[in-house]
């Protein structure tokens, strides 16, 4: 009979009974981190884009514009997009007929502004990342310590399905830190990866066409 019981205790413990079971700081923490998680995925899978940073169709036109000297014609086509590839060439053509210096620092300075932006919610994705299983791990080495001290209470007296019970709601912690630890670090490589390799095309491609834009230093041809 008693066979029985601790059976059905064992079969009855499913996730959904540990996680109620569980319910603590630690636990709304991990919670609050994977939906944090979560929003920042589908925001870098839909904003880091070729479209989003440097969109061919567009930066053909700025080629043959820019070889063309057409510079209203460049300052209308980056004034309709927001991509980075528009922002850095606008940037530059702001600056049209000053020196070539200031130029580049234009240049440059959006590059630097409008990356970062992508960049940082990168890094605030790899910092919930890590920081999920050291949360878990708090958790479980706080659940270990209320477990041992019921056990003390008792005299020692509990029985081993208390005592694994106690244990098993512990380290569920850990694994809720490890299921929000996963996904977001593995999105954090491939998407970081994807977002340099963009930045970096749409940087050398705005460079080629800053550079064309006439500066007070070209002398007469700046006219």
């Amino acid at each position: 009979m008693e066979l029985n019981v601790n059976a059905s205790l064992v079969l009855g413990t499913g996730p959904w009974e540990l996680f109620v079971q569980s319910l603590d700081v630690f636990t709304i923490l991990l919670l609050a981190g994977s939906v944090a998680g979560v929003t920042l995925i589908v925001w870098c899978v839909l904003e880091i884009r070729e479209r989003s940073i440097v969109p061919g169709s567009l930066a053909g036109r700025l080629e043959d514009l820019s070889r063309n000297g057409q510079w209203e014609r460049v300052r209308e086509e980056t004034s309709r997009d927001g991509s980075l590839l528009a922002v850095i060439v606008a940037a530059g053509v702001g600056r049209l007929g000053r020196d070539r210096a200031s130029i580049r620092d234009a240049a440059e300075l959006a590059a630097s502004e409008v990356s970062a932006r992508w960049f940082r919610r990168l890094d605030l994705l790899s910092l919930i990342g890590n920081l999920g299983p050291l949360v878990g791990l708090a958790g479980t080495v706080w659940g270990m310590i209320l477990a041992f001290t019921s056990l003390g209470d008792g005299g020692g007296r509990a029985g081993p399905a208390d005592l694994s019970l106690g244990i098993s709601k512990a380290l569920f912690h850990t694994l809720l830190g490890l299921c929000l630890a996963v996904p977001c670090l593995l999105a954090y490589g491939a998407l970081k990866g994807r977002a340099d390799r963009l930045c970096t095309r749409a940087i050398v491609v705005a460079d080629e066409i800053v550079e064309r834009v006439p500066s007070s230093d070209d002398g007469p041809r700046a006219a």
